[in-house]
């Protein structure tokens, strides 16, 4: 439980006595700290998130207000982040949303990539990152020399897939975009018979698997948080918790997904706790995902636990709930697009060709 929560807010109600549409910015970004400062001692995800006073929540519609914004946030960011956002979700899902909403300004709070691709599919929008250097290193784990070798030995007959965990750049070398959550659907579907899978190549190991008629070739790139994850780790969780069913992402490696019960993205796994009836789950994925988890399967019973080595993402840590108020105060952490043209308009169209794939 989190005790400090009954002396927390007096104290900070006595130095702020009122945050409405007259308080500066600079004390909503003071509160924000204050509820930052008290989350260290909470342990549910849900207490966390329960932390945020209405005077901060007012501020921060205040700013989107005048800034005509909208905050997107994925599942991995901070509980109290994610309880402040219009939309949570997945990568493909914050993808295809950011290009239907109507606002003139996103706030993306994830990582560099994410902001990216909201830029790529809104160029005359202003999309906001709260926290710019947070940066996934996976999204720069391939070589250009890897796709232009692979293009010379196999010619019309490659498709260069891309995870949408890429830059900007990397995406304008490829052919398509895929996600977690589709990668196999597209990569089945595509005319050429040999297929480049880049970066993940753990994803790409898990996609060849399902799509055994395809020769897909495989790059070394790998997200640290998942990667790390061993089999034996998996074995230990489910000794201690044998009733427990296991839900892995597929950025783990092949012998972590062999001991899964369910495999796929941050959306699905989420799904799949939520409409099983199983009340115990072994959740291998970033530990963030645990907000949502518990907020769907609220009185339920419904337990989760993680491996020993917990995936937490620093990246994403990195994005809080005072760096999100000041970036919508100040209008700070804005996405360029530092392509070509030609560049951009190329990694566009892998994103704009996953979301058609994905639409039929």
């Amino acid at each position: 439980m989190c005790h400090t929560v009954p002396q927390y807010f007096p104290t900070r109600g006595a130095r702020l006595a009122s945050i409405n549409s007259s308080t500066s910015d600079s004390s909503a970004e003071e509160l924000a700290q204050l509820v930052a400062d008290g989350v260290g001692s909470c342990t549910p995800a849900a207490e966390r998130a329960a932390l945020i006073p209405a005077e901060l929540s007012s501020a921060i519609e205040r700013l989107k207000a005048e800034r005509d914004a909208v905050i997107l946030a994925h599942y991995y960011v901070a509980p109290e982040v994610q309880a402040v956002a219009d939309y949570v979700g997945d990568s493909f899902y914050l993808a295809k949303l950011a290009k239907s909403l109507p606002q003139s300004t996103i706030v993306l709070a994830g990582v560099e990539f994410m902001g990216e691709s909201a830029k790529l599919l809104n160029p005359d929008k202003h999309v906001l990152l709260p926290e710019p250097a947070a940066d996934c290193p996976m999204a720069h784990m391939v070589k250009r020399e890897t796709v232009d070798a692979a293009r010379e030995q196999y010619g019309d007959d490659l498709a260069v897939v891309c995870y949408v965990n890429s830059t900007m750049e990397i995406k304008s070398w490829s052919d398509v975009c895929v996600t977690s959550s589709n990668a196999v659907d597209i990569v089945s579907r595509l005319p050429q018979h040999n297929i480049l899978f880049i970066p993940d190549q753990n994803l790409g190991h898990y996609v060849a698997e399902q799509v055994p008629e395809k020769n897909v070739l495989l790059n070394k790139g790998y997200c640290p948080r998942h990667h790390v994850i061993t089999a034996e780790q998996i074995e230990e969780a489910v000794a201690a918790h044998p009733g427990a069913l296991v839900l892995a992402h597929p950025e783990c490696k092949a012998e972590v997904l062999a001991e899964a019960d369910y495999i796929g993205s941050t959306a699905g796994i989420i799904t799949y706790a939520e409409k099983s009836e199983a009340s115990e789950f072994i959740i291998v994925t970033v530990a963030g995902v645990l907000f949502e988890l518990e907020r769907r399967t609220q009185g339920t019973g419904k337990r989760f636990y993680f491996p020993k080595t917990r995936p937490t993402c620093i990246n994403m840590d990195m994005i809080s709930l005072r760096k999100l108020v000041a970036c919508l105060a100040s209008g700070s952490g804005e996405v360029e697009i530092g392509l070509s043209e030609e560049a951009a308009a190329q990694a566009k169209l892998t994103l704009d060709r996953m979301l058609e794939y994905a639409a039929k």
